[in-house]
């Protein structure tokens, strides 16, 4: 599969390549902080076949925390455009895609966080937490 996408105003582009290793929302409170308060809708891609296209982003690892995610975004929009966890893989927000169809959420995690207005589709696997790899 291949993605490409941006931010909102176009300083930064990218491509990702490969079979998504997990497409699913987040509910946990740092992502409702990144959205604005919505869960955060993402899929994470393998990390060798992420590449920007246009510009660079800007990034930000809390220093407080053990093992921090790195989170990158448009300098200019503020756009959250991929975050990278301490593993080769790329987390890529749908949001950010030219095409958001491409992807369909399959699980929700990080539930205990859920806010009353969340919303998970009927049927859809959820956890309180990371489900077991």
């Amino acid at each position: 599969m291949k993605l490409e996408g941006g931010c909102y105003c176009g300083a930064v582009r990218y491509e990702a390549e490969g079979e998504p290793l997990l497409q699913a929302q987040c509910h946990c409170r740092e992502c409702q902080f990144i959205t604005g308060g919505s869960p955060n809708m993402f899929v994470v891609m393998p990390g060798d076949g992420f590449k920007y296209t246009k510009g660079a982003p800007k990034q930000f690892a809390r220093k407080d925390l053990e093992k921090p995610v790195t989170r990158e975004f448009c300098a200019e929009c503020g756009t959250h455009v991929v975050t990278r966890p301490q593993r080769p893989v790329v987390v890529v927000k749908v949001g950010t895609l030219d095409n958001p169809a491409q992807i369909t959420p399959q699980i929700a995690i990080f539930t205990i966080d859920k806010q009353p207005f969340h919303h998970i589709p009927e049927g859809m696997p959820s956890f309180e937490r990371m489900p077991a790899r």
